[in-house]
């Protein structure tokens, strides 16, 4: 064989055999994966819905569709408050909801989105990402088959709406309140007597006088609601939800057998989800509540006295329950630990900003 006609045959080969070697290579790391991801809102919260389908929608982008995550509003395939389950179990793959929904199986799960007088939405975010709030939870997670990945904030919620002003802690005796989770409990010790109502029951309930009171997000999503016409007292903070994160909720199972590239595709576009859906509440909040007070709603702050009655009772809760629950006990302390700190800081120079900030923002 001649010197030239073997380097052509041994230079095809080699090119041929590089084509072979890495073609199934890169098939491998990018396989066309297919997910179902069930949400606990309806489709009428594009804001919280939102989320969901901007997660789905940017793990598509980052992997030319060859991993495709179909959302599914609450009731589609699971009802929103089993959100939990259809992942732990594997009817979906993934899902996107709010860890306290499930504090009944475990008062731990109240730490994924928001606990009574817990971190604001900053402090949430920098615990979970970099103060080992993920860590811990993930911990616990593990315990009912998922892990968790950050994928959205509707930082700190309104106080709800009331038939009738509330001035002092006796004002709460006997209130039948629709508040949901583990912050109920709180309100028991306060006198109250807290209702769990899915979002479209709320209006006819507080019309018909069933109810006194309503809490449900801020002022974009409660407009939805039209809570403003049959209980026009509108109160802040909601203290119970300072900050509260949405996650995806993960199968354990499946998250393990992903790739590791998408892996970090999923969990980039959890974090793309989380900083969306911050962007969008503060972008259209302050219209909505303009809207609400142009429509009749009067706002009103909680009073220092309900407000230090309200934190007494949340830390008596906390104690009483960390006293039985290590789970709970454990992510209690590193949560209480981050926030306290940052709050130190944020009394330096954020707050007192924000102060000047928003007082000459009146004029």
């Amino acid at each position: 064989m001649k010197r030239r006609d073997f380097i052509k045959v041994t230079g095809l080969g080699v090119a041929g055999a590089a084509t072979t070697i890495a073609a199934p290579a890169i098939a491998q790391s990018m396989p066309e994966i297919k997910w179902r991801m069930t949400t606990s809102w309806p489709k009428s919260l594009d804001t919280l819905h939102g989320g969901a389908e901007q997660m789905a929608k940017a793990v598509g982008e980052a992997t030319d569709n060859k991993f495709q995550i179909q959302t599914f509003a609450a009731g589609e395939i699971v009802p929103g408050l089993q959100v939990l389950d259809a992942v732990q179990n594997g009817t979906v793959e993934l899902g996107h909801t709010a860890s306290y929904y499930y504090f009944g199986k475990d008062p731990t799960f109240t730490f994924g989105s928001s606990v009574p007088f817990g971190p604001n939405m900053r402090l949430n975010q920098a615990w979970y990402t970099l103060g080992g709030g993920k860590e811990v939870l993930n911990e616990f997670y593990k315990n009912y088959n998922v892990t968790s990945l950050l994928a959205g904030n509707t930082g700190c919620q309104m106080g709800g709406w009331f038939r009738k002003e509330i001035n002092t802690v006796n004002d709460l005796q006997g209130l039948k309140f629709r508040i949901g989770g583990f912050a109920g409990r709180v309100m028991q010790k306060l006198g109250a007597v807290p209702q769990q109502l899915a979002g479209g029951d709320i209006y006819p309930a507080l019309e018909k006088g069933t109810i006194d009171a309503a809490e449900w997000v801020g002022p974009y999503d409660d407009e939805k609601l039209g809570l403003y016409k049959v209980a026009p007292h509108y109160y802040y903070p909601g203290w119970w939800e300072g900050g509260p994160m949405l996650l995806a909720m993960v199968n354990l199972d499946k998250w393990n057998a992903l790739p590791k590239h998408y892996q970090n595709v999923l969990e980039q576009a959890g974090h793309y989800a989380n900083n969306w859906m911050m962007a969008k509440y503060d972008a259209v909040n302050p219209m909505a509540l303009r809207k609400l007070l142009a429509g009749g709603a009067k706002l009103h702050a909680f009073s220092p006295p309900i407000m230090e009655a309200s934190l007494k009772a949340a830390k008596e809760l906390h104690s009483e329950v960390a006293a039985t629950n290590e789970n709970f006990k454990k992510v209690y302390e590193s949560m209480t630990a981050f926030s306290n700190n940052g709050y130190q800081w944020f009394q330096v120079a954020e707050l007192g900003y924000d102060i000047f900030m928003a007082r000459h923002a009146q004029g």
